[in-house]
């Protein structure tokens, strides 16, 4: 694989760029009132939300047709079948968080390619018709529930595969307009999904939320294509169907001092991602659309530099990984550590040695 910028460091980082400015529809983090005068305007309590922040530490878990074709950013063409791995191993994935001492996990059920890690009814394009058919979503919750390890789903809506006349950010070469309203005369259009699209997110969602049991996150990447309207239903459908799950809109790039309404609102945490929360720490405390709400952070970033497996893509120094999980710690964040399988099916030893020496450096 060529080394490619990050799908979200692409769509984002504009939006990054702008985030230090006080812009319209753009979450100010303000100063708190006494916490024991307010319980907060969002879904979850304050005590659930505490909860998922003292987990601390999570394993991201990239894994499926980018693996094979060599594309973070896959076209959607490749054959269902290049997926095709020789040796999966989901209950060493989670093992291996668990010895390192992360809580929970996430998995990629689906990312750019539109593969699916399970066999859904609504796309041929899953393990179903793969090289390897394991249901590797309901092998990950199994694997999760024997090892005392919290799991979740991430999906991602930019999907190049299943796009029902959807607009993707592959096909501007990453020049849009603006993802928030209406394009400024002569201004392309920004990447958007159909109604037909959005039904078909909705219909797999329901799949994952519905097949494996509780799942104690759902991951939404690319959120900006969805729209307002569609994100505000989709957010009340997921919280209906699960209503303990943490709902990450993924709000991207940056040191999440600031939210970006218009692209990933509404939502239960702020990513901040390939970036560290501010010095002073993350407040959680967000005023947005007239209430407000108390929303932790979560870092996420890969223990090398590729988000899914690269042939010769180390695990960072020590010193790095260190300062990166006490950064997270001391900066009240939580770190959900990508570590991806390999093309066989497994989390490779450098990777795991590495984490296991970060256990021992951290004195987890």
């Amino acid at each position: 694989m060529t080394d490619v910028a990050s799908r979200r460091s692409i769509l984002l980082g504009s939006l990054a760029a702008g985030a230090a400015a006080t812009l319209p529809g753009v979450a100010s983090a303000r100063e708190p009132a006494p916490e024991g005068t307010k319980r907060g305007a969002q879904r979850l309590s304050l005590e659930q939300l505490r909860r998922w922040e003292s987990l601390a530490y999570g394993m991201f878990i990239h894994f499926g047709m980018s693996t094979f074709d060599g594309n973070e950013l896959s076209d959607g063409r490749a054959p269902a079948t290049l997926y095709a791995p020789d040796d999966l191993d989901v209950d060493q994935w989670v093992s291996v968080a668990r010895d390192a001492g992360m809580k929970y996990a996430v998995l990629t059920a689906k990312h750019v390619a539109g593969h699916c890690l399970w066999p859904s009814r609504h796309t041929p394009y899953t393990v179903a018709s793969s090289g390897d058919k394991t249901d590797v979503c309901q092998r990950f919750v199994e694997a999760c529930g024997k090892r005392g390890v919290l799991p979740g789903f991430y999906y991602c809506s930019w999907d190049n595969h299943n796009r029902f006349g959807s607009r993707t950010p592959s096909d501007e070469g990453f020049r849009w307009g603006n993802w928030a309203g209406v394009p400024a005369e002569g201004q392309p259009l920004a990447p958007f999904t159909t109604s037909v699209y959005q039904n078909f997110q909705t219909l797999q969602l329901t799949e994952l939320l519905t097949r494996y049991g509780p799942v104690a996150e759902t991951w939404i990447d690319i959120p900006g294509v969805l729209g307002p309207g569609y994100r505000e239903f989709l957010y009340r459908h997921l919280a209906k169907l699960q209503p303990e799950t943490v709902v990450m809109m993924n709000s991207g790039i940056g040191d999440g001092q600031s939210y970006d309404t218009a692209y990933a609102w509404p939502s239960d945490l702020v990513a901040i991602e390939r970036a560290l929360p501010p010095e002073a720490g993350h407040r959680p405390w967000r005023e947005i659309e007239g209430g407000e709400y108390y929303l932790p952070g979560e870092v996420c970033d890969p223990i090398g530099k590729q988000w899914f497996h690269v042939e010769g893509d180390a695990p960072r120094p020590d010193g790095d990984l260190l300062g990166l999980f006490q950064a997270c710690r001391a900066r009240s964040a939580n770190l959900l550590l990508d570590v991806p399988p390999d093309r066989h099916g497994r989390i490779p030893d450098a990777s795991v040695q590495a984490l296991m020496r970060l256990r021992k450096n951290a004195g987890l």
